[in-house]
């Protein structure tokens, strides 16, 4: 499967509603038809979280909610960016010139990412300009990665508009890197699930080389999303690129303990190759090498054998240089317990035991837990909706996708699916006024949905 690039398949627009309604705003919007339509998926993790930029394993499928964009190949050399939702402006440039604002994470700047990424890998001089309208289901910034679908899905638009071939992982590590034009630096989960993902599966995703294998979910058990209404925009925030940061210097001072190249060694999974340990291993390690404290950017210096100034060009990103302290401890601890709870997680559903639903959802606690108390990603809004989530018949719930907002993915039971709903939608979103008439959009059951595609009119 990794080897062929997304399907194109050619379908009925009448049995389509919503490709239907697609093709007749973009008729409205430029005078012409789309020539095809390409569809990225979001979606939810289930377990493994801000583990993938650290090299491990992280498990997500995708969901029904999407990117979908209509696309008309045109001679000019612009791109002409619409969408479906009036609040989303217009944008247009030439396809030569591309300029990616870091500062204002607009829509359209995500676009761009994608566009640029498939233009530098084949380094076109003379890109296809597009008309292209976007219509988006995938909540923005509720941590179900709408950006990263948006960056994907423009990926494919590029490359089919300049009759390129690639396959989906090859698509999926330009759409990762492509990102970065942003300002994020993820680790890969989601433009891999993004094109990797398949109808009826999650999957395991595995990083250098990128590796995807399915994960069958057990029966008798539904996986619920509840979006907390805080948004989170991972682009606009500073925390998500602080953890990134602290996870490389724990990787660079558990390296210098162990006598390996500390200025070789990049994530926190090196250290574990290199030691050749367990992930148990690795976290006794941890209390061993690291203290709860937070370590000043001195002492780091201090345990590195570098001067302040080494330590800002050498180690530290642009956008690191204000921050003075950094706990290394807890975001070590968090990632090695996370990347052992994923690979649980895969052993439980591929064993099936009896009571696989009970274990699977004791990870997810657990990984709330470690989210909420070692790596600091939680809110307190998400904090109550996991509580409300248990108390009315979770048997797991977890935050999912960045945090410090966003969504929650819980366990329940097939049979108490609707009570669920039922009580959870009244004791989160019907007691609070700003979240009134919100909670159809964010709460709902979901089942692993397929992968990236391109539609083309039969």
């Amino acid at each position: 499967m990794a080897g062929q690039g997304p399907a194109a398949l050619p379908v009925q627009l009448v049995e389509q509603p919503r490709l239907q309604k697609l093709k007749e705003m973009f008729i409205s919007k430029f005078g012409s038809a789309p020539k095809f339509y390409a569809r990225a998926p979001g979606r939810v993790n289930l377990i493994g979280e801000h583990v993938d930029y650290c090299g491990y394993a992280v498990l997500p499928m995708a969901i029904e909610q999407d990117i979908l964009i209509a696309v008309e190949p045109v001679q000019t050399q612009v791109v002409q960016l619409a969408n479906t939702n009036s609040s989303y402006l217009d944008f247009s440039t030439s396809v030569n010139n591309i300029q990616i604002n870091k500062t204002k994470p607009q829509w359209h700047n995500y676009f761009l990412c994608g566009l640029k990424g498939i233009q530098e890998h084949f380094g076109l001089n003379n890109p296809t300009g597009m008309n292209c309208l976007l219509d988006g289901t995938i909540p923005p910034s509720s941590g179900l990665s709408s950006s990263s679908a948006l960056v994907c899905c423009a990926g494919l638009v590029t490359l089919r508009a300049n009759g390129k071939t690639l396959s989906k992982v090859e698509l999926a590590e330009i759409c990762t890197k492509s990102e970065y034009y942003i300002g994020t630096e993820g680790g890969g989960m989601d433009q891999s699930i993004a094109f990797l993902a398949e109808e009826g599966t999650a999957k395991l995703i595995e990083f250098n080389p990128l590796r995807a294998t399915d994960v069958r979910l057990p029966s008798g058990a539904a996986f619920v999303i509840a979006n907390s209404c805080v948004e989170m925009n991972k682009a606009a925030t500073s925390h998500f690129n602080i953890r990134v940061m602290e996870c490389r210097l724990a990787t660079k001072l558990l390296s210098k303990s162990k006598g390996l190249d500390w200025k070789k060694t990049v994530q926190l999974s090196d250290v574990q190759t290199k030691l050749g340990v367990s992930l148990e291993e690795m976290l006794t390690i941890v209390e061993e090498v690291l203290h709860p404290e937070p370590y000043s950017t001195e002492e780091i210096c201090k345990c590195l054998g570098i001067s302040l100034e080494e330590l800002h060009t050498q180690i530290f990103t642009q956008n690191m240089q204000d921050v003075s302290t950094f706990k290394l401890y807890q975001r070590a601890k968090h990632v090695y317990s996370e990347a052992a709870r994923v690979l649980e997680f895969q052993k439980i559903c591929s064993e099936a035991p009896a009571n696989a639903l009970q274990l699977l959802g004791e990870l997810m606690n657990q990984s709330h837990i470690s989210c909420r108390e070692m790596y600091e990603c939680s809110c307190p809004e998400l904090d109550r909706l996991v509580d409300i989530c248990l108390q009315f018949g979770a048997i797991g719930s977890r935050l999912t996708g960045a945090g410090w907002g966003g969504c929650t993915v819980s366990v329940v039971p097939t049979d108490k699916l609707n009570t669920f709903l039922k009580n959870v939608r009244e004791a989160y979103y019907q007691t609070d006024g700003q979240r009134l008439g919100v909670e159809n959009n964010s709460l709902f059951a979901t089942k692993p949905g397929r992968g990236a595609l391109v539609f083309v009119e039969a």
